[in-house]
Order: structure tokens, then sequence, then C-alpha cells
């Protein structure tokens, strides 16, 4: 049997109410399976991205945390030696927003219900913008660059951290076996959720390759774009300048 023999399931026609639903569904368990699914090692992926964020510039500023779960990304920038700013954390799911909360000072994260399709904010208020394995699961990923492009200041990074898939290709077939047969089993059981974990291989087939997405950021508007394979390149971090 070969990864191309290893069918996923078809992504829901709409996306969007689907991928609310689910993650509000799964938030108990989303932080147990993400670090047992990934060993732990997207801890270590999320400073990373931060890393590549030069939050530094701007010490004191207010950042966006889009898509941002149960708040493990905002919570990274927030615990940063040197930071003095503030971060909102945005996600149309709300129990995951809530279930993060306890991760992170009020006075530094302000969680905040809103769609990313649709920020609540003006024009040019953050310093900076960071979205980790949020991206992939937007309606309209073009439309998602656009608003996050819309609302960052001139001059400041977007930094995405997401899964892809390796180019290597005896390392490609161990990650698609996994990914394919082995997550959703797991993730079925721990999660309780029938599909969700079957979506998630689905939705990473279907996203673009880091060159693809380095492309995508570049016609929104992002300038400087680049992108960092982590793990063998099951992920990737990608960053562009507003």
């Amino acid at each position: 049997m070969t990864p191309a023999d290893i069918a996923s399931p078809p992504l829901p026609s709409d996306k969007r109410r689907y991928v609310r639903e689910i993650f509000s569904e799964i938030a108990p368990r989303y932080d147990l399976l993400n670090h047992l699914l990934s060993l732990n090692v997207d801890r270590s992926w999320r400073r990373k991205a931060v890393s590549r964020l030069e939050w530094e510039r701007r010490p004191g500023g207010v950042f966006l945390d889009a898509c941002a779960g149960t708040l493990d990304f905002a919570a990274t920038l927030a615990g940063c030696p040197g930071f003095r700013g503030k971060v909102v954390a945005t996600d149309f799911a709300l129990p995951m927003l809530r279930l993060g909360r306890r991760k992170t000072s009020p006075d530094v994260v302000w969680p905040a219900g809103a769609d990313a399709l649709q920020l609540p904010f003006g024009n040019a208020v953050f310093d900076g913008g960071m979205v980790a394995f949020g991206v992939r699961n937007l309606a309209d990923l073009d439309a998602g660059l656009l608003e996050l492009f819309r609302v960052l200041r001139p001059g400041t990074r977007l930094v995405i951290l997401d899964f892809t898939t390796p180019a290597f290709t005896p390392v490609r077939a161990l990650y698609l076996f996994y990914f394919r047969r082995i997550l959703p089993v797991v993730g079925r059981i721990v999660s309780g959720h029938p599909t969700a974990y079957s979506y998630l291989p689905a939705s990473v087939m279907d996203f673009p390759s880091p060159e693809a997405l380095e492309r995508r950021l570049e016609r929104a508007g992002f300038h400087d774009c680049g992108h960092i394979r982590l793990t063998g390149g099951i992920a990737a971090i990608h960053w562009g300048v507003r």
C-alpha cells in the first residue's frame, strides 16, 4: 500500500460552521491531544514561531493572536522575558478561549470572540500578528490573509505556524500513514468526537505547500516573506511584513 492509497475524507462543504462546531466540542481534550499526538514538540514549534515575530522591536505593543484556540500561542508570547505588551487573542470557538484563560494573566492576554474573516478591529491597529494551526481552517484562506494584513500596522510582521507535508519521500510515507491511519483513531478515542481527527489530515492535505502559501502572502500585500520547515518538514513557520 502506498500513501496515495490511503484516502482522507472530503472536507466539509460548510467549512466555517463545521470548524466552529468541532473545535467547540473537542475543547476539553484539545490540549491533551495536541501534546500527545505531537510528542510535545508543538511547544518548541510555538517558541520558534514567536521568535520570528520580532516583538522585541515593540515590547510594549499590542499583538494579535488570531484563531487563538486555548491560548497556547498567546501564552508563549506573553511569557517571553522582556515582553511588556498585550495580546488580543481571538477565536470563534468560545469554549476554546474559556478553557485557555487559566494559562495567562488577564492583564496581558485579552480573549475575544471573533471570526478571523471578520475581525472587529480598525485598520492598522496591531504591532504584529500570529496564527498557530488556524489559517488552514479558514473557509477562505485568501480573504483571511487580507483581513490579517488590514489590521496590522505598516512594517510589522505576521507569523503563521501550521502543519505541512514532508517533501522527503520516506518521511512523507511514514507521516501520511500516521496522519491518516493512527491519528484519527487515537483522536476519536480520546476526544470522543467521531470526525474531528479525520478532518485534520484532510485539511492538511488540502493546505498549500509552504512555497505556495508564501506566494499567497505576497498576493495579500505582505513583503519580505519566507518560511522554514520544522521536524523533518511536518510543520512550517511562515512570515511576512505588512
